[in-house]
């Protein structure tokens, strides 16, 4: 699951997940629409993300702030949590981590770049999550 606002970004990172074999890759535009998305009741278990990358800047609810609330729901507690972001400090990077990321990475500021950054860190990760 990607959770983004940045249209063009989203894109990428949807052709990212296709030319990843076997990644779906399920979109929520912003913080709000995540937590919706799982405190719905409706998801299915088959249905929940085996990972979650999560934009640190997001408008209204910011990712600092979901990924605490993800991290309290019961759906979600044991979801790898990938944050990114390309403007961030050092104080995001350690709360992120005491939030209960599972990791933090720089988001490349060339959109060129961010298709193939995506890749990798699907690739990277989906192994190691459940199935």
């Amino acid at each position: 699951m990607l959770v983004n606002d940045d249209l063009f970004e989203i894109d990428l990172a949807r052709r990212a997940a296709e030319s990843s074999a076997g990644i779906s890759l399920t979109v929520v535009e912003g913080c709000d629409a995540a937590l919706n998305w799982f405190g719905a009741g409706a998801v299915k278990t088959e249905q929940m993300p085996h990972l979650i990358l999560l934009d640190l800047q997001l408008p209204k609810l910011d990712g600092l702030a979901a990924l605490r609330s993800m991290r309290t729901h019961a759906a979600t507690c044991n979801i790898p949590i990938v944050v990114f972001s390309a403007q961030y400090t050092h104080e995001d990077v350690l709360l992120s981590y005491r939030a209960g990321a599972n990791s933090f990475v720089a988001k490349p500021a060339d959109l060129e770049q961010f298709t193939e950054f995506f890749r990798e860190h699907l690739e990277h990760w989906m192994p190691h999550c459940r199935p």
